[in-house]
């Protein structure tokens, strides 16, 4: 009994640990523009399309099914992944803007460490070479 209790409570947080996954929004190290949750709110839902100091922002995230993004866009933007889907289809249809390009955690660290208009987010444990502007 004790065993099946064990492995009851092992399963279980394996489970329920990804519902707990920190996402970084990550911007280029020389970045040092320093980002509320409304202007990342905006950078990440297209209605600011540049920095607080004025340049351009190149807004990069995560493939759609992503467990990271699901948590961004719950945690961040306050919405799940069909309401953000749903979103952008209506944005794209009226002409208004285009969702951000989607790539691999892997390719986004490499943009961002390499080009200082983008900013993108990742797992909070995946950062290297890149600055943290927001965690969620």
């Amino acid at each position: 009994m004790r065993k099946l209790l064990c492995m009851t409570m092992y399963l279980g947080g394996v489970i329920i640990a990804p519902a707990y996954a920190e996402v970084a929004v990550i911007v280029h190290p020389s970045n040092q523009q320093n980002l509320s949750d409304t202007d990342i709110k905006n950078l990440f839902s297209g209605k600011q399309k540049s920095f607080p100091d004025g340049n351009a922002a190149i807004v990069l995230s995560l493939p759609e099914g992503d467990s990271n993004l699901t948590v961004f866009n719950s945690k961040a933007l306050g919405k799940s992944d069909s309401q953000m889907k749903a979103y952008w289809s209506k944005v794209m249809f009226t002409g208004k803007g285009t969702p951000p390009k989607e790539v691999s955690q892997d390719e986004m660290l490499k943009l961002v460490a390499e080009n200082p208009s983008t900013i993108g987010i990742v797992d909070a444990g995946k950062v290297s070479g890149v600055r943290v502007v927001g965690k969620y």
